[in-house]
């Protein structure tokens, strides 16, 4: 398990990076690798800004004075207005059990959202788990399984 005063430390921690895609300019031939590095690059600049660090802050006051009920509304209002949602969690590194049960795998996955896609990163046990949700008809599942088996 991780130490006191770990660099890491369990618990539930939010931060919001709000990241505006580029717009795809109409022309004769669209490249999806600069549209990749164009969002990277908004990307690498909004995660070394302070809004980071505030939105964190502010979570956090905002569960000790007033309390985690409305610290959770002020996080589900800034979901409301998103249309996709990236959440991960750092799992244990060793094995758990439930009531003397063991727990051979652990994910979790955000139900009944608003975000057309939703993509969840888990760890647990030195494995990691990536699970895509999106709205029916979003995504063609088909090309996903293939280019997910072609990247692997």
């Amino acid at each position: 398990m991780v130490k006191p005063k770990a660099e890491s430390p369990w618990g539930n921690h939010f931060v919001f990076l709000h990241v505006q895609l580029p717009e795809l300019v109409v022309s004769t031939e669209l490249n999806p690798i600069e549209f990749v590095k164009k969002s990277q690059q908004i990307i690498k600049r909004k995660r070394s800004s302070w809004a980071v660090h505030l939105t964190a802050a502010f979570v956090e006051i905002v569960k000790k004075l007033k309390g985690h009920e409305v610290a959770t509304q002020c996080i589900h209002k800034t979901v409301l207005n998103t249309s996709m949602l990236i959440t991960n969690m750092i799992g244990p590194v060793e094995k758990m059990s439930f009531a003397n049960h063991p727990n051979k795998d652990m994910y979790f996955f955000l139900a009944d959202n608003t975000q057309s896609l939703n993509i969840t990163i888990v760890s647990y046990m030195d494995n990691l788990r990536v699970i895509v949700g999106a709205k029916k008809g979003f995504i063609d599942v088909q090309k996903l399984k293939s280019c997910i088996e072609e990247a692997f």
